[in-house]
This record gives C-alpha cells, sequence and structure tokens, in this order.
C-alpha cells in the first residue's frame, strides 16, 4: 500500500514571484498544499492565486516573526513586538522571551486570531494551520495555534521535527514532543512524519531524494514534506536575508525526476484532508 506524501509550499503572499512559483510548482509539478502567510505584503494576489487553483489545498500560515508587520497594534499585542510595533526576525526571540515569561498568550491568540481569520475570510476551505519558523513548537504559542484550529473547525496542525543530529535537532525534538500531545489532545490531526525544517531554503533535488529515501525508510504511513518556491530574479525577496535558494527549491519540484523519486519511494501524492481521523 502506499503511502501518504502532502508537498506544502510555504510563504504564499510573501512577494507576487512566490506567489507565481507556488502556482507554477502546483500546475506543473508535485505540491499539493499551500500556507497563505497573512501578514504578507502581496497577500491579495496570493488570495487571487488559490481561488483560481482548485485543487491546491489552503493553510494558515501564521507569523510572530519575520520583516513583514503584524495585523494589530503594538499597544493591542506589546509582548509580541519591539516598541516600533515590529516583529522579531527569528524564532530565537520567541524562544528567549518564552523563557523569561514574557510571552502574553492573550496577546498571541488576538494576533494570531486576526492573521487566522484573514485567511478564512478568501472563502476557499482552510485544511491546516502552520506557523512562520514552525514558533508553534513553543508551547505557549502551540497551545493557541490547535485552540484556533478546534474553534474554526480546522482538522490539521503542522507537526514540525528535526532529524538532524545537533543540538538544535534535539531542541526541536523535545519540544514537538509536546506539540504532539497538544494536537492530539484537541482532536486534530497531523502527518506521521515530517521533513522541511532541517532542509528549509536548501531543498534542491539532490536534497529531496535524499530526504524521501531517508524518510521512506523510517516508514511512517504519512509524511509531509515543505518547501519555499520562488525566483531568483524577484527583486522583492531582496529584503529576506535567510540564504533560501528558492529558485533551486522550483526547479526541483517542477522536474519529473522529483514525481519519479515519490513515486520510487511507495508514495502517493494527497492533501491533508486524507489525515481526517487520523491523530497526530
Amino acid at each position: 500500500m502506499s503511502r501518504l506524501l502532502v508537498v506544502t509550499a510555504d510563504d504564499l503572499g510573501l512577494t507576487r514571484g512566490v506567489n507565481d512559483a507556488v502556482r507554477q510548482a502546483h500546475e506543473s509539478g508535485i505540491v499539493t498544499a499551500t500556507s497563505l502567510l497573512a501578514v504578507g505584503a502581496a497577500f491579495e494576489d496570493a488570495a487571487r492565486v488559490v481561488r483560481e487553483l482548485p485543487h491546491l489545498e489552503l493553510g494558515a500560515h501564521l507569523a510572530l516573526v519575520g520583516e513583514d508587520p503584524p495585523l494589530l497594534t503594538a499597544r493591542e499585542v506589546p509582548s509580541l513586538v519591539d516598541s516600533r510595533g515590529a516583529f522579531p526576525l527569528s524564532y530565537r526571540t520567541v524562544v528567549r522571551r518564552g523563557l523569561a515569561g514574557r510571552i502574553d498568550p492573550d496577546d498571541v491568540r488576538r494576533e494570531l486570531g486576526a492573521q487566522l481569520e484573514r485567511v478564512l475570510d478568501v472563502g476557499v476551505p482552510v485544511t491546516h494551520v502552520d506557523t512562520h519558523q514552525h514558533t508553534h513548537l513553543w508551547p505557549t504559542v502551540g497551545a493557541v495555534v490547535t485552540e484556533l484550529a478546534t474553534a474554526h473547525d480546522i482538522a490539521s496542525v503542522r507537526l514540525p521535527a528535526s532529524h538532524a543530529h545537533s543540538v538544535t535537532g534535539l531542541g526541536v525534538r523535545t519540544l514537538a514532543r509536546r506539540t504532539r500531545t497538544q494536537i492530539r489532545r484537541a482532536g486534530r490531526s497531523a502527518t506521521a512524519d515530517y521533513a522541511g525544517l532541517d532542509e528549509a531554503g536548501g531543498l534542491d533535488a539532490a536534497r529531496f531524494a535524499r530526504t524521501i529515501q531517508q524518510r521512506a525508510q523510517a516508514g511512517a504511513p504519512s509524511l509531509e514534506i515543505n518547501c519555499h518556491p520562488g525566483s531568483a530574479n524577484d527583486p522583492d525577496l531582496r529584503r529576506f536575508a535567510w540564504g533560501y535558494r528558492w529558485a533551486e527549491e522550483l526547479a526541483m519540484l517542477v522536474d519529473p525526476a522529483a514525481r519519479r523519486a515519490v513515486d520510487l519511494a511507495g508514495y502517493r501524492l494527497g492533501g491533508f484532508r486524507e489525515l481526517v481521523g487520523e491523530a497526530a
């Protein structure tokens, strides 16, 4: 029996170039789902894209970090922003604030609730939620994300994982165990396996083939791989100092070799809808 593979393109709405790349990766490649960034500068264009692609599953990519501003003001969510009302650029700041007890869950609920409402207002069914830089691995954020998914009857929540033999990998695995418990207790579903955190921004053809072979050997019945397609010539991406190889990820996703690798590893492409009733 083949196993389910969900290939999710993150950061829809970041730029118009990213939106075009996600469309191409779905229409000509292996992307089956996308996650829409409510705070992204190209949100309205992204909404048009997903309305035109009925077979591309839509998720909410909720953000507490990044270069784009929150939907709410600094007065409304003071524990999430600096004096200018800006998010921190990295998840590391979220972790430090969390350890110091400086994240107010009500602030998280207000901001992420507003972001989720904006995605829902697109008018396309939302099948899953996840977070920019996987901040819902932090327990305070994860509790709010699963609460919001339950309140809006969204069946699936991403369960990130790391397979790296490093301190960061160990930290992710430790936090992911608690996140899995939160998802399960909320009655939400998640894929049994995941890749994309360790590979973020560098999922070229060789790494994709290696990753999917490794995950196939692990034998889980379902797998999500998240990716970041884009264009090397997108001027709007220059403000993001992430070091991502956007164009190489897009080239991999539309290469027929990627679909052959999926088939050879024993997976079938699908979406989060197929996880309904499958516990995290």
